[in-house]
């Protein structure tokens, strides 16, 4: 191993090469992707003074462990989760020290699912249709992390950090997402919107980059029929024949064809991803 690399010793639940992504390649057939909390993303890069789009690691539930083999300055932002260099407890949302030889190593998060990881410099995987993100559902930019694997690192570093910590505000006793209608609230009952603003939805297991799956009070049509195929982008409520909606994430497709009853603010879509499985969300007119 030699300088200006990072050695993965354990690569957690599958994390992830992540930045800002590709936008306006919608067109094409290619998804922006990139981070799926992206203000998490943009704070761990200003906290070690690299460019807001710099490429980090993203790292669900936790898990990850790696080598430094010569100093280097990282920060942790994102889900609330312990971690460690070598033995000794490492802050989350400051600039971090590693020094040369040693390890950083995450738990699971306490609170919120994915992690950050900013390194000085950013990671200097090649880029794919100009970004370094991970597309999942795609297959577009680096694989998932593997243990062995050497991640580069780049010169994306622009000035030393002004900061020392980043505060945060108190948990909120729920997660609210809120919403704009449509394009496709049509093609549902006006209750169907009135239950999807008054109930609440639980985040199941059966989530991932792409999208959330639901459970809760199904949605009812008013029209039946096939839609044909049209855009969609991060945050759309799309209603399947169960009624019960799936809420994209980061890596959902450029298309689909169920309706989709309503869209989260974009603003809003880094709390979305930070829901874990068993977590209740409440949905509010933006």
């Amino acid at each position: 191993m030699t300088r200006g690399e990072l050695l993965v010793v354990r690569a957690g639940f599958g994390a992830t090469v992540q930045d800002l992504g590709r936008p306006g390649l919608a067109a094409l057939g290619v998804g922006r992707a990139g981070a799926a909390d992206r203000e998490a993303l943009r704070l761990a890069n200003r906290l070690v003074g690299n460019p807001e789009d710099a490429a980090g690691l993203e790292a669900p539930m936790g898990g990850l462990e790696l080598a430094f083999p010569h100093a280097a300055t990282c920060a942790l932002t994102g889900a609330d989760c312990p971690a460690w260099i070598d033995r000794r407890p490492a802050a989350t949302r400051t600039p971090l020290h590693v020094p040369a030889g040693a390890r950083l190593r995450l738990g699971t998060p306490i609170r919120g699912l994915r992690v950050y990881l900013a390194v000085r410099g950013g990671l200097g995987v090649p880029p794919v249709l100009g970004s370094r993100a991970t597309d999942t559902l795609a297959g577009i930019g680096p694989d998932r992390l593997t243990a062995g694997q050497l991640l580069p690192l780049g010169d994306a570093a622009t000035g030393w950090p002004t900061a020392d910590h980043a505060p945060r505000p108190a948990p909120a006793d729920r997660t609210v997402l809120h919403v704009l209608p449509g394009p496709r609230d049509d093609w549902f009952t006006a209750d169907a919107l009135r239950t999807l603003l008054t109930e609440p939805y639980t985040a199941t297991a059966d989530s991932d980059r792409v999208g959330m799956r639901l459970d809760g009070p199904a949605l009812e049509r008013a029209r039946t029929g096939e839609l044909p195929s049209e855009g969609m982008v991060g945050g759309a409520l799309q209603v399947p024949p169960s009624g019960r909606p799936i809420l994209f994430l980061a890596d959902h497709p450029v298309t689909g064809g169920y309706p989709v009853i309503a869209v989260v603010r974009r603003a809003d879509l880094g709390a979305a991803a930070q829901a874990r499985p068993g977590d209740t969300l409440h949905f509010r007119l933006a």
